[in-house]
């Protein structure tokens, strides 16, 4: 039972190496101890443990959604409590199947097996994770490393990359602890290849600045979600979300968070109307979280829209599962009548949309959890020269998914080569520059106008050109070649 609970122990330890902790080694560290339990188990015995790690690591690194269940669905703690429990279970299958894959395809405690499959494989089901189902991509590996000598990889093969650096890492730390000396000399030249690499890849400039900046005010208003969507709070909104702009009418950019106006813009035609001639008059762009659409006929969309005149909207493609739409919505909904969650049934945006055009900046938006997906995110890409993320984190109230996107969000700059404003309810807003580096950043649930500077870039890093293909072939290759070696093995025995 002892390796059972060290692979559990080792999981939730993983959580630290993400923010708000930010102990990015122990990344490294967590995923050495669970490729070290699987190296000379069966295949079955490494599905277990696999599973194990990942009940810790999800348990303790997504406890946050029992916040929003809690507070939005049914606020019963057995509720909540049990359906986070069951959501991290099935989360703990994906490093399950890659530790009983791994073992099934190498011999046991080999180099392939530590150095190769079990990374790889690793890594893989990371990317699986990312688009099966809708997808669930937090807890990525490579997010841990915005801050570690790994961030130079973003540019190149993004949070993907990283990803698979650090598990290899993580191998070459078991191998350089339990292998012989061919195994040491190789896990040493792996480890020096990838600092190496990591480091000179970090100073350099995928991107170039077109030679303007832009003035940014980022507005906090602090809504609290219960009273939200409720008609008579309306007014007072619209009123905090003016009088909190006032000041800064003139800079180059307001931005406004996610539905920071909760009404259809049929329902506040004046106050549209003014807000518009006032950006107008002050040369000011104005981006506005809004619903849009046919509310009672449908459909009708989350959106940003700037404010200029022109119409230009951005609405949003990647919807929450649950939170914005249900699946198999005829079957699903008499069951879950009970969500109280305020417009639950949007309609998926255009998958793909232009950058919003407002003088010499393009600015390609995303919408709350979007800019979690990689792929969403470059969709704006090269076109646009800043990217934009508005976003309602009051969903999980004062826990660590705050922090934990904030991370993400950097690592979207640092794969883009472009500054990223996000502008969010009840915060964290944060001005990030290129290269992933936080320059300005609000408190959390306080009313604030976050200010700032950002560059505006061009140009297109390795990772927008290619996206995650070159990792996905390496992958490919490594496991053909960790198979091969395996067949030669037992051929030789």
């Amino acid at each position: 039972m002892a390796p059972v609970f060290l692979a559990i122990a080792a999981g939730a330890l993983l959580a630290f190496a993400f923010a708000p902790y930010a102990l990015y080694p122990l990344a490294f560290i967590s995923l050495a101890v669970l490729f070290y339990l699987t190296r000379g188990v069966t295949p079955r015995r490494a599905a277990l443990l696999g599973w194990c790690y990942g009940v810790g690591m999800f348990g303790h690194g997504v406890w946050w959604i029992q916040v929003s269940i809690h507070q939005f669905g049914l606020p019963l703690y057995s509720f909540s409590v049990t359906t986070t429990a069951l959501f991290a279970l099935f989360l703990a299958l994906y490093p399950a199947i890659a530790m009983y894959v791994a073992c099934r395809l190498t011999l046991a405690n080999s180099l392939s097996r530590t150095l190769l499959a079990m990374p790889l494989l690793w890594v893989m089901v990371e990317w699986i994770r990312g688009w099966f189902l809708s997808g669930f991509p937090w807890l990525e590996l490579g997010y841990s490393q915005t801050d570690s000598w790994l961030a130079g990889f973003a540019p190149v093969f993004g949070a993907l990359g990283i990803s698979m650096a650090a598990a290899v890492v993580a191998g070459a730390l078991v191998v350089a602890i339990t292998g012989d000396r061919r195994g040491k000399i190789t896990s040493a030249l792996c480890l020096a290849l990838i600092c190496v690499a990591g480091n000179l890849l970090r100073g350099h400039e995928w991107t170039k600045p077109t030679g303007q900046t832009l003035s940014v005010a980022l507005v906090q208003g602090a809504i609290p979600q219960t009273v939200k969507w409720q008609a008579q709070y309306r007014a007072a909104t619209f009123e905090l979300y003016r009088a909190l702009s006032e000041a800064h009418w003139g800079k180059s950019v307001i931005i406004w968070p996610e539905t920071a106006i909760p009404a259809f813009p049929e329902e506040v035609q004046d106050e549209l109307a003014a807000l518009t001639a006032r950006a107008i008059t002050t040369k000011t762009t104005l981006l506005a979280g809004v619903p849009t659409g046919d509310r009672r006929a449908g459909p009708y969309y989350n959106s940003v829209m700037l404010l200029d005149g022109t119409g230009q909207h951005y609405d949003k493609h990647h919807l929450v599962p649950f939170g914005e739409y249900l699946p198999l919505d005829h079957w699903v909904r008499p069951v879950l009548n009970f969500l109280a969650i305020p417009m639950s049934d949007f309609a998926p945006g255009k998958d793909k949309q232009a950058a919003l055009v407002s003088g010499d900046a393009g600015y390609g938006i995303t919408i709350c959890y979007e800019d979690a997906y990689a792929s969403e995110v470059i969709k704006a890409l090269p076109q646009a020269n800043i990217l934009v993320n508005v976003s309602d984190d009051a969903w999980f109230g004062d826990s660590i998914a705050p922090h934990q996107h904030l991370q993400i969000t950097r690592m979207r700059a640092l794969e883009a080569g472009r500054a990223f404003l996000r502008a969010t309810n009840t915060g964290i807003s944060a001005v990030i520059d290129h290269h992933g580096r936080v320059t300005a950043r609000s408190p959390q649930f306080k009313e604030f106008v976050l200010t700032g500077v950002a560059e505006l870039r061009t140009g297109a890093t390795p990772f927008v050109r290619f996206k995650n293909y070159p990792v996905l072939v390496f992958i490919a290759l490594g496991l053909a070649l960790a198979r091969v070696n395996t067949r030669q093995r037992v051929n030789l025995n």
